[in-house]
């Protein structure tokens, strides 16, 4: 069954991570009413989309309000999502000023498919018949910059990078291979 969310406004949407530096696991949460939805994805997800509504805020006024920080109480996020994260789209609404994201599911490629020593590319769809799991939203400018916020500071709350190699460095340090 495929999940498909639709939100025209949004109460909540904030990045969420479980766990400790270097086994955390990270989640998308928006909530609209009773009606919430929560997508894992990967930290390097969280800081792309940051990394996006940034630049589209910085070539807009700046949002009027400032909402507090989501709270999402992290264990509600864990092990409920809907589904894993794939292709990301992101974009700006003119006419309701607001920040479109568009979360699709990640669907794994058939291996069975690649086993075949075609060379003939003419007759492959690439997701044309794929029935993904999607979340649809749009966020104010108020939020996304929250969202932006809360994301960066998550990413930055990792392991910290080795200066040689650029590696994270886990509690009992790591095999760096610039230094052997």
């Amino acid at each position: 069954m495929t999940t498909y969310y639709e939100f025209d406004e949004v109460d909540t949407f904030t990045p969420v991570a479980v766990g400790e530096p270097g086994a955390r696991v990270f989640y998308l949460h928006a909530r609209a009413g009773t009606e919430r939805v929560t997508v894992r994805c990967e930290k390097q997800q969280v800081g792309a989309i940051s990394q996006y509504l940034q630049r589209v805020l910085s070539d807009l006024p700046p949002p009027e309000s400032h909402p507090l920080p989501d709270t999402v109480d992290a264990r509600a996020a864990d092990g409920n999502e809907a589904f894993v994260l794939g292709p990301i789209g992101l974009g700006y609404d003119r006419t309701n000023d607001r920040l479109l994201v568009q979360l699709d599911e990640l669907v794994p490629r058939d291996l069975s498919d690649d086993d075949d020593d075609d060379d003939d590319d003419d007759d492959v769809d690439v997701d044309v018949d794929i029935d993904r799991g999607r979340v649809r939203l749009y966020v104010s400018r108020a939020q996304a910059a929250v969202f932006c916020e809360r994301a960066d500071h998550l990413v930055a709350a990792g392991r910290a990078t080795c200066m040689w190699c650029g590696h994270p460095i886990d509690p009992d340090g790591h095999p760096c291979p610039r230094m052997n």
